[in-house]
């Protein structure tokens, strides 16, 4: 299983990396294909409920490698990990096939969710250097993330998402409106029930007055 997994993963490099010279140099040199190796290793413990020793060869890659990968982690086959310094992957993330992701990217949490905290990533997405996506939300497939966009929503398939907080300027290949890149005007729905709650009181109080 774990050397099937590797000889897709490899494969799926070569395909990609045009510094990739042979199967060898990927496999030895490449720190994203040794931190995915230990991952799959891991994440087999993991699911045998051997969660100690899981963690202990996940925190050993993370020392090697500088990539942090939770054993709980769902990876499809074909990820490349380019550079890979610095990219943490938390528990609950969920990425599919053949996903590029460049060196500082976290796949994390917010803080104040339980059980599903973190992203899932969909098929053959690209997500640049230094970006972060938080949240349990999914990223769908054939969607690029830009270099340190902040990604808290979810981003429909096939689109290009930018900035911070990250916003889409693309959707199947067609340039967005500016006006659709709006996220900042958006009607405040809490403010507005508060406003209707308010109204009610009001109504309710001037009743009573009128009963005295």
């Amino acid at each position: 299983m774990f050397f099937k997994a590797l000889r897709e993963d490899i494969k799926s490099i070569k395909e990609r990396d045009p510094a990739a010279r042979n199967s060898a140099e990927v496999f030895l040199l490449y720190s994203g294909v040794r931190a995915l190796l230990s991952y799959r290793i891991a994440h087999w413990f993991h699911k045998k409920r051997m969660f100690f020793v899981a963690r202990y060869i996940s925190q050993r890659s993370r020392k090697k490698t500088g990539i942090e990968i939770h054993p709980a982690a769902k990876i499809g086959k074909g990820l490349f990990i380019d550079h890979g310094m610095g990219v943490v992957i938390g528990e609950t993330v969920e990425i599919g096939d053949y996903c590029t992701i460049y060196q500082g990217v976290t796949l994390g949490g917010t803080g104040k969710d339980r059980g599903k905290r973190h992203p899932t990533i969909g098929n053959n997405v690209m997500i640049g250097a230094g970006a972060k996506i938080l949240g349990p939300f999914k990223v769908g497939d054939n969607s690029k993330i830009a270099a340190n966009a902040v990604v808290l929503c979810e981003i429909p398939p096939n689109t290009t998402a930018v900035g911070v907080p990250a916003r889409i300027t693309k959707r199947d290949g067609v340039k967005v409106q500016k006006s659709d890149l709006d996220q900042i005007h958006f009607p405040d729905i809490v403010s507005q029930q508060i406003c209707m709650l308010e109204r009610r009181v009001k109504e309710l109080e001037e009743k009573l007055n009128a009963k005295q």
